[in-house]
């Protein structure tokens, strides 16, 4: 393992680049790749226990640790009572990338490649990673897929750690893809109609831009055609706490004009900066099973008759043909769809784990259904819950939402 030591305002980051297997337990395949994190510690606090920071997506790398607007909320607090390791999970950031060079080798060996990238070897990359930082145990902290990582860790390897903090993430151990997605869409109808009970000059605004796509009239700076269903998908903004905020000002500008082209684009849930966000999502939902488009499968018939519906992190195939920057990986997207993802979580050994911490809840999450995670908790009888409606699933980066679990998890007078 390679080490440098950086100072950044009151804070030291020590940056760690650590050698893997591609494919853990299979000593016939030779590929390696490199995964890297920052340990983050304030001035005085360097020996602090750890907490390890599980980021969202899947594709998504770890925030980076500068005291900017760009700084996660949650990171002072976190430094009050630990050591932050920042992990940029495999194939993200500063870790061995995924790109476009991937699929020079053909759209079967990239599938292959990705099918090696789930939680279970992020799991095993964060074990090496505590295993040459000489740690006993330490702890975690999960948003959204983050929280779906926590849970395959605690199936394997619970000895490892003390508490866990979960937000947004308590995923189904034992659904099918289907149930996940066909839940999300009642989700997304209830989300829909709270807004348009709010606005609802805007569902007409959303009858003429659905009738404008489907003529081929919304174009994006890239050049992407916007089909309906891409357009629909602007609903999962309101998985966010201010996401209202951000549909309405997008609806409220011209179609016609370059603002609200910016704007559409930089509100659509899976672009072209993280293909893996796109290319690998259903699979973060499938374990034991083959996704084979489930949340294109699962549409109830409201959502076909009714455009004005939005959807959230509901992808689609025609998107592989529709939007440029996802064309090149679509005979990669076709076979993951079909491959038969081993299982990713033992229930058995969850329960068994007598897992430690807190979880954040949210009443209203559009990803993450209130029900399955309500399902998920029952089996950690010691962790904690938080269930609240005063945030959405992106709490913990717009509230106090860690320090409530910390509250929560250590005993204390909640603040």
């Amino acid at each position: 393992m390679s080490t440098a030591v950086r100072r950044m305002q009151d804070l030291t980051v020590t940056e760690h680049r650590l050698a893997v297997p591609l494919v853990w337990d299979d000593d016939a395949d030779q590929r390696t790749i490199e995964v890297f994190a920052a340990v983050i510690a304030r001035e005085g606090g360097e020996h602090l226990p750890y907490l390890v920071f599980l980021q969202g997506g899947p594709g998504f790398e770890a925030p980076r640790a500068f005291h900017s607007p760009s700084a996660p909320y949650w990171l002072d607090t976190a430094l009050s009572e630990y050591r932050v390791v920042m992990l940029d999970q495999r194939g993200t950031g500063r870790s061995t990338p995924v790109g476009e060079d991937l699929l020079a080798g053909g759209s079967a060996a990239a599938a292959e490649y990705l099918t090696h990238l789930r939680a279970d070897s992020i799991v095993r990359d964060a074990e090496a990673l505590r295993a040459s930082l000489d740690v006993p145990r330490w702890n975690l902290l999960g948003q959204s897929f983050g929280g779906f990582t926590t849970l395959a860790y605690l199936s394997r390897f619970a000895d490892s750690l003390d508490r866990v903090y979960i937000t947004g993430g308590l995923s189904p151990l034992d659904r099918h893809p289907d149930d996940v997605y066909a839940l999300c869409y009642d989700k997304m109808r209830d989300a829909s109609e709270r807004y348009y009970r709010r606005f609802p000059e805007h569902r007409e605004t959303m009858r003429r831009l659905t009738a404008l796509a489907a003529d081929g009239g919304l174009t994006l700076p890239d050049g992407e055609v916007v089909s309906v269903s891409r357009l629909r998908s602007i609903g999962s903004v309101l998985g966010t706490n201010d996401g209202w905020q951000t549909l309405w000002s997008l609806l409220e500008l011209d179609p016609r004009s370059p603002a609200f082209r910016y704007d559409l684009a930089a509100s659509l849930p899976f672009g072209g900066r993280n293909p893996l966000y796109f290319v690998f999502h259903e699979s973060s939902y499938a374990s034991g099973h083959a996704t084979r488009w489930s949340a294109e499968r699962t549409m109830p018939d409201d959502f076909v008759d009714d455009p004005t519906l939005f959807t959230g992190e509901h992808i689609r195939r025609e998107w592989t043909d529709s939007v440029p920057a996802f064309r090149p990986w679509k005979d990669v997207a076709l076979s993951l769809a079909e491959h038969e993802w081993p299982r990713v979580y033992d229930p058995a050994a969850v329960s068994a784990s007598g897992a430690r911490g807190a979880a954040a809840v949210y009443v209203n999450d559009v990803y993450v259904p209130l029900e399955f995670s309500l399902e998920t908790a029952g089996l950690m009888p010691e962790l904690k819950l938080w269930v609240t409606s005063e945030h959405e699933h992106n709490g913990l980066r717009s509230g106090p939402v860690l320090s409530h679990l910390f509250d929560l998890a250590h005993d204390r007078r909640v603040r």
